[in-house]
């Protein structure tokens, strides 16, 4: 597993694997990509940790309408981390939080 941390009101779009850009049709399925119940707040910026299958290299993230700030229309995310990796940032992390009952909840 392969993992990055994405700011609130931002969604993927495009994803790329070892092929290139990520074909449904050869794949027969979505790649794997799953926001985990973890977040960590900088800047009073709120970021969702997300992990995703190793065979994705690299993904297009873009803002939500619900986001005001739309300055910037795509992000192209190429470095993605290791589990160790999110482990050193949570610990590094001005506050952490955690989804319980649908709400994100300072830990």
């Amino acid at each position: 597993m392969k993992y990055f941390f994405l700011s609130e009101g931002w969604a993927v779009g495009r994803v790329w694997g070892s092929d290139g850009l990520w074909q449904f049709a050869a794949w027969r399925r979505a790649p794997q990509i799953e926001r985990i119940s973890i977040c960590l707040v900088e800047k009073s910026e709120v970021l969702w940790l997300y992990s995703v299958e190793d065979a994705v290299i690299t993904i297009e993230v873009k803002p939500t309408p619900s986001v005001a700030n739309q300055n910037i229309g795509q992000v192209i995310i190429k470095r993605l981390i290791t589990a160790e990796q999110v482990l050193e940032r949570l610990g590094n992390a001005e506050t952490s939080c955690a989804m319980q009952n649908s709400q994100a909840v300072l830990v």
